[in-house]
């Protein structure tokens, strides 16, 4: 395990409409076990994913799901934040109090290409929009297989632009043997470009 590293202390975290939900909410529990603040927004259509591909039942208020998500994971009200798509007053909307890092993880195809194209009509857009204007790391999960040329094409504009465009490929080197262990190797990848520490899984070359 890599020695802790202190940067980035606060992270946006978006939920989009796109199967892999099991990822997203892997990577807020650990970043939260971590002592990372997140800023956590989620669109409608996010929550649907949620009950269908977990169970796992998010209010439609952001107020509500704040209180939810810290009981659940035992976080202070000032680690855990979550804003509503139309909240344009959160620090997360303006380039003068940015988070440090963004991930929107499921990212759907649709959100993928409103970044891509610099469009901001909700918050999830707009953050992602600030993070590319003021050089900060923006790491892009896609849902699942298989993409269009229109798709290619956008995560390669995202890309140039200096999104990391990280879609949810496990390897299998370290001999998974449940869909947990799956899951944990696409959230480590995510946490290694946030610069996070962690022991989901050893690294190549490492002993188990």
């Amino acid at each position: 395990m890599r020695t802790n590293i202190d940067y980035p202390a606060t992270i946006t975290l978006a939920f989009t409409g796109a199967s892999g939900m099991p990822y997203g909410i892997r990577l807020l529990e650990v970043l939260l076990q971590q002592g990372k603040q997140v800023y956590l927004l989620y669109s409608k259509v996010a929550q649907i994913v949620a009950q269908q591909e977990m169970e796992l039942a998010l209010p439609s208020s952001a107020k509500e799901t704040e209180a939810f998500l810290r009981s659940r994971y035992g976080v202070t009200n000032e680690q855990l934040r979550v804003f509503g798509r139309e909240e344009w007053f959160a620090p997360v909307a303006s380039g003068s109090n940015p988070a440090d890092a963004m991930v929107i993880c499921p990212c759907t195809m649709g959100t993928l290409a409103a970044v891509a194209a610099g469009l901001s009509q909700n918050l999830i857009e707009r953050s992602a929009d600030v993070m590319l204007k003021e050089n900060r790391p923006l790491i892009i999960v896609p849902r699942e297989t298989p993409f269009s040329p229109i798709h290619l094409e956008n995560m390669l504009k995202l890309a140039r632009s200096g999104a990391v465009i990280l879609p949810a490929n496990p390897g299998f080197y370290h001999h998974p043997q449940t869909v947990q262990d799956l899951v944990d190797f696409v959230v480590a990848r995510v946490l290694d470009h946030l610069h996070v520490n962690h022991d989901l899984m050893p690294r190549w070359g490492e002993e188990n």
